[in-house]
């Protein structure tokens, strides 16, 4: 119902910037959480950042301060500014909506963030 394209992954720098976008189509209600995911070599799924339909933030203690989460005015679309990228943020970065009441999740296939030191 829901489909998820992310796009802006890459290589980059230490203390680079890079800007991942994710783009919601289909069924999407307007009560919903979208946010970011990460995938380490070798380490467990974590969260990054989500947004609510209302715009409330929330970020993973390792990344406060230096990544930011959005939507767009037609809250379809979600954004993960991330600045001052450090070696260990490369990862698989996994884009998400999950519907507020249900609790049903869809993600994204993935967009590979690589950070050289």
């Amino acid at each position: 119902q829901v489909q998820l394209v992310e796009s802006g992954g890459g290589l980059v720098q230490a203390g680079g910037s890079l800007r991942l976008s994710c783009a919601a189509s289909g069924s999407i209600f307007g009560i919903n959480v979208m946010g970011w995911y990460r995938r380490a070599p070798g380490k467990q799924r974590e969260l990054v950042a989500t947004i609510t339909s209302g715009g409330s933030t929330n970020y993973a203690d390792s990344v406060k301060g230096r990544f930011t989460i959005s939507r767009d005015g037609a809250k379809n679309t979600v954004y993960l500014q991330m600045n001052s990228l450090k070696p260990e943020d490369t990862a698989v970065y996994y884009c998400q909506l999950q519907r507020t009441m249900s609790g049903y999740t869809y993600w994204g296939q993935g967009t590979q963030v690589t950070v050289s030191s």
